[in-house]
């Protein structure tokens, strides 16, 4: 669910060729080098006006397309074989893309790689006016390390992403609080340290006074089939999600069925590894649970499932929670001290007004927040863990 720029189709099957548009003239030359491009990589690039403009040498190619937001850009060839391309206005934030030549889909090799969309490939960042809250600073800096561990459930080795606040390591003694943070569909454990910039924002705010710190464990919420499980899709049960976030229903019965193998993995093998190894305060009142698209999805199944588990969850992007759902979780209202819900402004999801709901019907502590300006891409996403971050183990 968390596919950003593609076309929703590509998310369940074959991908579905994207119209092809003529390259936009650019009305402003004033483009510089997209800061998710490799080193000394001068392309792709981005201008004030939020256009993206592509660049690659592929003489013998007969067509050569920007592949971006739902649209393919056809680029033009100069003498030297070398093609250039310019995309309308983007959102601002972050966006996967890829280049199509001749009919294949490929990476542009100018910028970085990030998993998104099923696989390894391109992406974008376009910048906005609030980026700073997620950039390297002169701060305290925490860590984040791919860990392996033996899952009892999928009986094979599981690998996680943890993140470390600085004072983990300067206050030995200390025991920390925990966030359980999860990608969307399409994405796996990479996402939230890599677009996400998860060790960024929490190191800023914790340098700020502004968030207690905190250990945050990034795992993946799709490959969780035991041995002999049938395929499926991605891993959960052969069930899929349709429809938008929050809207329609998966087939037979509720998300239960790509919640379910998750579930038994974080009960049964990521949390014990985590309160085995790490110094933390193992119960629930300090254990948050948040994810964004599918992720968040997961998040409300299972913790309306589980509400003694939790006392703080998020969700972002995955629709807005409802009173009835809530009340119909014995617990849920009276364990859980924060249920924090949000989504890009341009989603619509109706959080802000829910969350008013679930609040007035039932005395919860319930927060909305709308992004402004975004939609379903990682910017949403990473301000929402900045106001969620805020608000959780106080």
């Amino acid at each position: 669910m968390a596919l950003a720029s593609l076309t929703a189709s590509a998310q369940f099957g074959a991908p579905r060729q994207n119209p092809i548009v003529p390259s936009v003239v650019a009305t402003v030359e004033d483009f510089k080098p997209a800061s998710s491009n490799q080193d000394n990589k001068q392309y792709p690039m981005v201008n004030s006006e939020r256009m993206v403009r592509a660049q690659i040498s592929a003489p013998d190619a007969k067509f050569v397309g920007l592949d971006i937001a739902g649209k393919i850009y056809t680029m033009t060839k100069d003498e030297n074989g070398v093609w250039t391309g310019t995309s309308e206005p983007q959102d601002e934030g972050f966006h996967y893309y890829q280049l199509n030549i001749d009919g294949a889909s490929v990476p542009d090799p100018g910028s970085l790689y990030y998993y998104g969309a099923s696989r390894w490939g391109s992406g974008i960042e376009i910048p906005s006016e609030d980026q700073d809250f997620w950039q390297v600073k002169n701060v305290p800096q925490g860590s984040v390390s791919e860990v392996f561990y033996w899952s009892t459930y999928t009986e094979k080795m599981r690998r996680c992403h943890i993140y470390l606040p600085n004072e983990y390591f300067t206050n030995p003694t200390k025991k920390f609080p925990v966030l359980y943070l999860q990608h969307g569909m399409g994405e796996n454990e990479y996402g939230w340290a890599e677009q996400g910039h998860t060790a960024q924002i929490l190191d800023n705010l914790i340098a700020e006074g502004k968030a207690v710190p905190c250990i945050i464990v990034m795992d993946n919420g799709l490959n969780t089939r035991r041995p002999g499980e049938a395929g499926g899709f991605g891993g959960f049960g052969g069930q899929r999600p349709q429809g938008a976030p929050g809207q329609g229903g998966p087939r037979r019965g509720g998300f239960g069925g790509f919640s379910e193998g998750f579930k038994n993995v974080l009960f049964n093998d990521i949390i014990p590894m985590v309160e085995t190894h790490y110094r933390v305060i193992a119960d629930p009142q300090h254990r948050a649970y948040a994810g964004l698209s599918m992720g968040g999805m997961q998040a409300r199944e299972i913790t309306l499932a589980n509400p003694e588990k939790f006392a703080y969850v998020g969700s972002f992007s995955s629709g807005a929670w409802n009173v009835d759902q809530v009340k119909g979780s014995e617990g849920f209202a009276k364990n859980v001290k924060l249920l924090f819900m949000s989504g890009g402004g341009k989603e619509n999801m109706g959080v802000v007004e829910a969350a008013k709901n679930i609040k007035e019907q039932l005395g919860m502590n319930a927060v909305g927040y709308d992004s402004p300006g975004t939609a379903h891409e990682w910017h949403t996403w990473r301000r929402s863990l900045y106001q969620f971050a805020q608000l959780i183990f106080k």
